[in-house]
């Protein structure tokens, strides 16, 4: 059975840092790309940081020079670094594990707000 399960979220000030994890079980763990997406309410998922299966890292331009996505092979998890947060930060993350059409899992997602 596959499970994708993210930790880390919570509440943080403007210009604070979080830091989320995220852990796949019960698959290939190397040989799938890992993302990050999140969600506001009534707007689409959006991906904001990948680290492919290849280890090439992209990010969106919003958050850009303030996030780190990162990948642990050996635990099965990969990371996401957030600094500087900002109050449009505000969103549910997701964690993304993807190597087809036919192998593509979701976590149940972790809150982050971000408030003064």
């Amino acid at each position: 059975q596959v499970k994708v399960v993210e930790s880390g979220g919570g509440f943080v000030r403007p210009g604070g840092s979080l830091r989320l994890s995220c852990t796949a079980s019960g698959i290939h763990f190397r040989g799938y790309d890992m993302g990050w997406y999140r969600q506001v309410p009534e707007k689409q998922r959006e991906l904001i940081a990948q680290v492919g299966r290849d280890t090439v890292v992209t990010y969106a331009d919003s958050v850009k020079g303030r996030f780190t996505i990162s990948r642990d092979n050996y635990m099965n998890t990969i990371y996401l670094q957030m600094d500087d947060l900002k109050p449009e930060d505000t969103a549910l993350y997701f964690c993304n594990a993807f190597q087809s059409n036919f192998n593509d899992y979701w976590g149940q997602g972790t809150q982050v707000t971000v408030s003064s």
